[in-house]
């Protein structure tokens, strides 16, 4: 099995920054995307930011220019630096990693694996 831990997340005014840290461990064969979701009250889970082995990132357009992903492969972490919070940016986040594995008789699937989540709060 994979394990996946986030942490950094807290309480921060408007306009702070926060930085959180996810690491993946256990069976590590070939982890491929790696990425950043949130949740708040009463919404459905989102897409935050991703990014590839290449380090090729993607963003969603609420925190362009103000969120910046990255990733050491050799340690297996992804990193979210998260500048210029607002009110709006709270909700708990949560890392996921995709990994490549080999199954019985040379069969590849892919799967995901999800950390339990970091609270992040904003206040106004």
């Amino acid at each position: 099995q994979v394990q996946v831990v986030e942490s950094g997340g807290g309480l921060v005014q408007a306009g702070g920054s926060l930085r959180l840290s996810c690491t993946a461990s256990g069976a590590i064969f070939s982890i491929n995307v790696m990425g950043w979701y949130r949740q708040a009250p009463g919404k459905q889970r989102e897409l935050v930011a991703s990014i590839t082995r290449d380090s090729n990132a993607n963003y969603a357009d609420s925190v362009k220019g103000r969120f910046t992903i990255s990733r050491d492969n050799a340690k297996n972490t992804v990193s979210l630096e998260m500048n210029s919070l607002k009110p709006e940016d709270t909700g708990v986040y949560y890392c996921k990693v995709t990994q490549t594995e080999v199954e019985r008789w040379g069969v590849i699937r892919t799967y995901d694996y999800w950390g339990q989540g970091t609270q992040v709060t904003v206040s106004s």
